[in-house]
């Protein structure tokens, strides 16, 4: 008893009370407002490709491919590549390699199209691939991925490009790496037949031989990205079960018995479909017109996983 009557007459006493009373109600009420702020909205990112075709394969001192559709959470602030090596890898050297991008800085989306070389110091093995993207709001996406680094002498098949021509009824109209007559259009019912040999191949393997009008802004790089509506098929050839290394080519001759086994097939500008298998028709907004057009090569080496491709610019002349 005479505790509390001490503490009803001291007037700090009930002061202090009363601080803590309001201190106690005020973190209660703080506590029971508490939520979690809302989570920034972090960048996503589609269609990767590490190497050709994906193939997840780099050349030491060789160009490779990357690709990556990349939506910001608010803006990309940077992109970046990282390529390190594991910890339960064997390599014969430290190395390790990094690249930033910074051109898409402010873009809420980019397609990320890169070619770069793999540099020549650079020590076969298999690397952790990383591609990052730095948004400006703090966030980042990181997706990891698998590459495999070799020396050119060391790749299981080396895709190269031996012979690529095209003729006409008059003759050559393209010829190592050179046209005949600079600037020269194909004309409309002019009959062309094109020779494409890729060395360095075994397995199973098939090549693509494609006209594309350039307006499509088309130029695949594999034979994933063939758009058909796009792309019209001079020739297409596969090779099965090569044990060795050799070349592949749509034309072939048996040298032992001097007989043709395949020729090169015939192909008119101007025609109705084309030569896929089965052929397709040549129509709607893949109709000829004049114009400039790519006509290339993919080849996919479907055993190894390997692609290769190579295109030229070709004028032709519908009207």
């Amino acid at each position: 008893m005479k505790q509390s009557v001490t503490q009803a007459k001291n007037p700090y006493l009930r002061h202090i009370n009363s601080l803590l009373a309001l201190l106690l109600a005020f973190t209660l009420f703080a506590c029971n407002n508490d939520e979690p702020a809302p989570a920034l909205p972090q960048p996503a990112m589609d269609k990767i490709e590490v190497g050709l075709g994906n193939n997840e394969i780099g050349v030491i001192g060789e160009d490779f491919h990357l690709n990556a559709e990349i939506l910001a959470g608010d803006k990309i602030e940077n992109v970046q590549v990282k390529i390190q090596q594991r910890s339960d890898e064997t390599y014969a050297k430290e190395w390790s390699h990094e690249i930033i991008w910074e051109q898409y800085k402010g873009a809420k989306n980019a397609t990320i199209h890169k070619h770069f070389n793999i540099p020549a110091d650079a020590a076969e093995g298999k690397y952790d691939f990383l591609i990052i993207v730095n948004d400006q709001n703090g966030t980042k996406f990181e997706e990891k991925r698998t590459l495999n680094i070799y020396a050119e002498e060391n790749l299981p098949v080396n895709p190269q490009l031996s012979i690529f021509n095209i003729l006409t009824k008059e003759g050559f109209f393209y010829r190592r790496g050179n046209f005949i007559e600079p600037g020269q259009a194909l004309q409309k019912d002019d009959t062309i037949a094109s020779q494409v040999t890729i060395s360095g191949v075994k397995g199973d393997g098939k090549m693509y031989l494609l006209l594309i009008n350039k307006k499509f802004n088309h130029r695949p790089e594999s034979v994933e990205q063939i758009d058909f509506n796009k792309a019209i098929v001079y020739d297409v050839f596969a090779h099965e079960g090569w044990e060795n290394a050799d070349h592949f080519s749509n034309s072939v001759f048996d040298e032992e018995t001097f007989t043709t086994i395949r020729n090169l097939p015939d192909f008119k500008i101007g025609a109705a479909a084309d030569n896929n298998i089965p052929p397709a028709s040549i129509g709607g907004a893949n109709t000829w017109e004049s114009g400039t057009y790519y006509f290339g090569v993919v080849y996919k080496n479907t055993t190894y996983n390997m692609t290769f491709f190579h295109y030229i610019e070709i004028p032709i002349e519908i009207n």
